[in-house]
């Protein structure tokens, strides 16, 4: 559980990004359907402005809260946190520090005066094979950051490859050098998996599968929308 520092008033005044302010926060359009994805730092500050409530799942009902309800409602769980709540969703939740109490860290929240709907497509790029990938060598199977990978067409350009989703895979600098300019086959190479575009943006694939995130599910498992995580 996190606590980060910020100032709330009239204008907030925010600090340096901590990590709970760099946490992500699914928006919802005013008909409750999942149109985005900000950090808590932006909407913190749509809640100031009062653009938007905070939507919380308590014994599986949803409530709306204005930014000073949601306050009360933190002061309330701070007050008790660590003696009455124990379970897995206490565990997870995420904490701000403002002037004089702590503010939690919402998971999803409502624009209440926006009616776009959301943006449809998958963008095709190297954050999103990566995620897709899960950081994963296709060949080797070891795990590394990103600045340790590259893109291998599965199928060289030299041989008429494309760059499209079904012939790009995740690969280690070893693995992309040791293939070289040919085929898995012709370099004695297995892959993992064999690349396939995605159903859904592997970037949100990705923070469906952490429990901070488990509230999301309530709007993103119903919909086939893609969004754009950023």
């Amino acid at each position: 559980m996190s606590v980060s520092a910020i100032t709330l008033g009239p204008t907030p005044s925010l600090s340096p990004t901590p990590s709970a302010l760099s946490l992500s926060v699914l928006v919802l359009n005013r008909s409750f359907v999942a149109v985005h994805v900000v950090n808590v730092r932006r909407a913190i500050r749509l809640l100031f402005r009062q653009l938007a409530e905070v939507v919380h799942a308590e014994a599986g009902q949803f409530a709306a809260y204005s930014l000073e309800s949601w306050r009360e409602l933190s002061q309330l769980r701070a007050d008790f946190r660590g003696e009455e709540e124990s379970g897995q969703s206490a565990e997870h939740d995420d904490w701000v520090r403002a002037v004089g109490y702590d503010l939690q860290a919402p998971r999803v929240i409502r624009l209440t005066e926006c009616d776009r709907m959301p943006r449809s497509g998958l963008r095709f790029n190297r954050r999103n094979v990566f995620a897709r990938d899960a950081n994963r060598c296709q060949y080797c199977g070891e795990h590394f950051p990103m600045s340790e990978l590259s893109l291998d067409h599965v199928v060289p350009r030299s041989r008429g490859g494309t760059t499209t989703w079904e012939n790009i895979v995740c690969a280690c600098v070893k693995c992309n050098v040791r293939k070289g300019g040919r085929t898995p086959h012709e370099a004695r190479m297995q892959l993992i998996r064999h690349p396939a575009r995605p159903k859904r943006s592997p970037l949100l694939t990705v923070k469906l599968g952490n429990p901070k995130y488990e509230s999301w599910k309530n709007f993103v498992d119903r919909a086939y929308w893609l969004v754009d995580l950023k």
